[in-house]
């Protein structure tokens, strides 16, 4: 294969990686914020 096709290829890889790494990333933070708010009103219910 062609060394500047081969870079081009290899750099579209790297930021497909890049951005599935971002959205698992979100998706992570948002599970673990939902998890804390529900924990949060648990909390809030034994305290009052």
């Amino acid at each position: 294969m062609n060394a500047e096709l081969e870079y081009v290829v290899m750099q579209n890889h790297a930021a497909e990686l890049r951005r599935v790494a971002a959205e698992e990333r979100r998706a992570r933070e948002a599970r673990q914020g939902q998890r804390s708010g529900r924990r949060s009103v648990f909390s809030r219910l034994l305290a009052s």
